[in-house]
Formats: structure tokens, sequence, C-alpha cells
């Protein structure tokens, strides 16, 4: 079992980005032929014939939003991936951390929502939130593809 605990987009924030996303731009299904999209509603891979969306999603702002923060700057958009329809969820009793296998960026927040820095990691483990929630002051954690960028999920502290 993780210590941790990686966080997908709620359900009900994906009931919204199925209608219109963070842009306010129509949500989009398409039928996945190859396979391979890291879902963000579940935190896993689609499977060939899975429906898919590609939706603008503001993470920070989102979770500003429930805090009572304001983003400021750092309120980014950009682009995820979720199943178009409802799916049964991410499994928070598997083990270890989703999208598992390659460098990640976790990328710290303070409880105003501003940047605390960030650390390139050979692999998302204990150790490497562990090492980003030490800081006191980190209430908020990002995890991040190297390759674009893109928000993968989050992980709060304790």
């Amino acid at each position: 079992m993780s210590t941790y605990t990686a966080r997908p987009i709620p359900p009900d924030v994906l009931n919204e980005l199925r209608v219109a996303d963070d842009a306010g731009r129509p949500a989009v299904a398409v039928t996945d032929e190859e396979g391979g999209a890291p879902l963000r509603c579940c935190l896993r891979r689609s499977v060939p014939g899975d429906r898919i969306a590609l939706v603008g999603y503001a993470p920070l702002r989102r979770w500003a939003a429930e805090t009572g923060a304001e983003p400021g700057a750092y309120d980014e958009q950009g682009p995820v991936f979720i199943h178009a329809d409802a799916c049964p969820g991410f499994d928070a009793s598997a083990d270890g951390y989703p999208f598992a296998g390659a460098h990640r960026t976790v990328r710290r927040y303070s409880a105003d929502c501003r940047i605390l820095g960030g650390a390139l990691v050979d692999a998302v483990d204990d150790e490497a939130l562990g090492d980003a929630f030490e800081d006191p002051s980190v209430t908020l954690v990002h995890v991040r593809a190297v390759e674009y960028g893109c928000f993968l999920y989050e992980v709060r502290g304790r």
C-alpha cells in the first residue's frame, strides 16, 4: 500500500468536463483505436475501443475554488484525457502509483497556490512524495508528464 494517495479528477468535475471543459469548449468523444492514453478519471491507460475525450482542465483553479485560495498567474489549463462516459474510477487500493515506468515531474504548491519548486524523479514513489512534502508549507503536489508537461494527478498533504 502506498503512503500517499494519487487523486484522479473528482466525479462531479468529470461530469462537468464531459459537457464543457474548463475553457468552455464542448467535450468531443472519440473511439480510441490505439489505446495508451493516460486517463485522468481512473488513472489508467486507455485500451483500444475505449470512448475518450481530450478536454482542457485547470487543476489548480479547481483546487483553489475548493479551498478559497487565489491561483493568480499559476492558473494554467492543459489537455487531459478522460473517459467520455462514466467509468468505475480509480482503484486507490492498487499498489504503487499510476503511470509508473517513466520520469515524472513532482511540482509542489503552497496553500496560497504558489509554486514552491519541483523535482524531476525517475519514478513517483513514497520517497519522491515524502521529499516533496518534507517542507511543511507544501500542501499540494502535481505529478506531471515530462515529455509534454501535462498534469497527471494530484497528491495532497496529510
